[in-house]
């Protein structure tokens, strides 16, 4: 699986879970980007077969309804959804 990998402050582990036609996944990306912190995302429409199937698994641990974007922050937090309030309090 192909994370990509953006710089920035580190807040601790930063995943977003996006998929590339999806607009608040990527105003999620780009708030994150604004905000300068370190994370990676990986489009999961873009996978396929297993590796797909992987990442699917690992969303609806976080996200039962498997919808987007779904982003974890550490090991305890997950935001469903472009909620900037959320995220900026979660990443203070």
């Amino acid at each position: 699986m192909k994370f990509e990998k953006v710089e920035g402050v580190d807040k601790g582990k930063i995943v977003l879970y996006a998929l590339s036609t999806c607009v608040w996944c990527k105003r999620t990306k780009q708030f994150l980007s604004n905000l300068g912190v370190k994370f990676e995302y990986i489009f999961v429409d873009l996978l396929q077969g297993t590796e797909r199937d992987s990442i699917m698994k690992d969303v609806e641990k976080w996200n039962p309804r498997c919808s987007f974007p779904t982003m974890v922050i550490g090991d305890s937090k997950c935001i469903v959804g472009f909620k900037e309030d959320e995220i900026r309090e979660a990443l203070k």
